[in-house]
């Protein structure tokens, strides 16, 4: 008997040993475990997209669920007094309104004021997260209406897939640009890697619910972001590079090979955008517009300040191309916001909090705050440290 509890107890210590190291290890790789979902994530009822049809927007809002079984409401604008939507988040049965604005325009590529910046990155379809960060910093109120005066907020790529908030982050988006702008203020939606996977039909990191609230639309899955869904059109628009008050902002990065092609910050945009609704694959011959719409060596896809051996000389290569002091990144993930290479490469992706997801180890919004130019580590709770 005495034997048998010996060796029981050597199981057990070798046991809680090897997954104390599993865990440990897990931290260290930055893994983490899903521990608990809401099923409020799946709730389909209130969930609207705007399509066009014969050059009209019209509004489709799902209504009911499973057991009641769903319906279809349409709503169409026709004049400036019924052009509002109202936008609802399960998870705590909030929401919010805002105004269908049909005139989408491609956004500058170049600012200077002088004015703060704030910048977030991959947020990935967690609205919980983006809101409260918002809130606390004094970005905007919990109905999304600015609060930032003239300040710029810039939104560094990813904040679709790997959730079940795309839509209510990207109306939630689409009124902080209209509410920034009356108040003197700016939005600056810089789209990354899974925004264009979403215009290319790629939906591989789309949560499930999407392919059935596209079916309950009428719709396939691509059309929820195709030229006939105001959304679709929107971010078609949008830049993947943006220089404010000499800070570049850019989801993936900037090659140092940039250089060789001797483009404007205008033209390395314009080239882009025009393989947003293009599966990108590997040329027989290099040309500028494979190099930039490349899922290795374009802005929006780029890993090399993490993954490639680069010198000083070659960061600041990429920097001169586009005339940058400096550059900030998301799309390769951080423990924290982080100055690298002498304050020359900020990188700002973090595991935001999941909407309706229980993850162990807890995890905790960050962003950057530019203001004098001064850097500084943003934390969820509002405070700040500087860099």
């Amino acid at each position: 008997m005495s034997l048998i509890l010996t060796n029981l107890k050597h199981f057990t210590v070798t046991f809680l040993l090897l997954l104390v190291t599993l865990v440990c290890f897990g931290l260290f790789i930055g893994a983490d475990a899903h521990l608990f979902e809401d099923k409020l994530a799946y709730q389909l009822d209130g969930e609207v997209h705007v399509f066009y049809q014969d050059n009209q927007a019209i509004a489709l809002r799902i209504k009911g669920d499973n057991d009641s079984g769903f319906s279809v409401e349409q709503q169409a604008f026709s004049t400036a007094a019924d052009n509002r939507i109202k936008v609802q988040f399960p998870q705590d049965n909030s929401s919010f309104t805002l105004e269908i604005a049909e005139d989408i325009q491609t956004p500058n590529t170049i600012y200077n004021d002088g004015e703060p910046i704030v910048a977030l990155s991959d947020i990935e379809s967690g609205f919980g997260a983006f809101r409260q960060f918002l809130v606390s910093h004094g970005i905007a109120d919990k109905q999304l209406n600015w609060t930032f005066g003239k300040g710029h907020l810039v939104l560094v790529g990813d904040f679709v897939d790997r959730g079940a908030s795309t839509t209510q982050v990207l109306w939630g988006i689409y009124k902080l640009e209209q509410s920034a702008r009356q108040s003197g203020g700016q939005v600056h939606f810089v789209i990354g890697n899974h925004e264009i996977k979403n215009l290319q039909g790629n939906f591989q990191s789309a949560n499930e619910k999407y392919f059935y609230i596209a079916g309950i639309l009428g719709k396939q899955q691509f059309q929820l972001f195709d030229d006939h869904a105001l959304l679709g059109r929107w971010l078609a628009a949008k830049n993947v590079l943006e220089i404010i008050n000499g800070v570049a902002f850019v989801h993936g990065g900037l090659h140092p090979d940039i250089a060789k092609y001797q483009l404007s910050a205008d033209e390395i945009n314009q080239i882009v955008r025009r393989g947003y609704r293009t599966l990108y694959y590997t040329p027989a011959t290099v040309t500028k517009e494979s190099f930039l719409q490349s899922s290795t060596t374009g802005p929006a896809w780029y890993r090399g300040y993490f993954k490639d051996d680069l010198s000083q000389a070659e960061i600041e290569q990429g920097l001169k191309a586009v005339n940058a002091n400096a550059v900030v990144v998301g799309h390769t993930l951080q423990s924290e916001v982080k100055a690298l290479y002498n304050h020359k490469v900020f990188a700002i992706d973090v595991r935001h909090p999941k909407d309706y997801l229980t993850s162990f180890p807890l995890r905790v919004s960050e962003g950057l705050l530019i203001k004098d130019g001064q850097y500084f580590r943003l934390s969820e709770d509002g405070s700040s440290e500087a860099l």
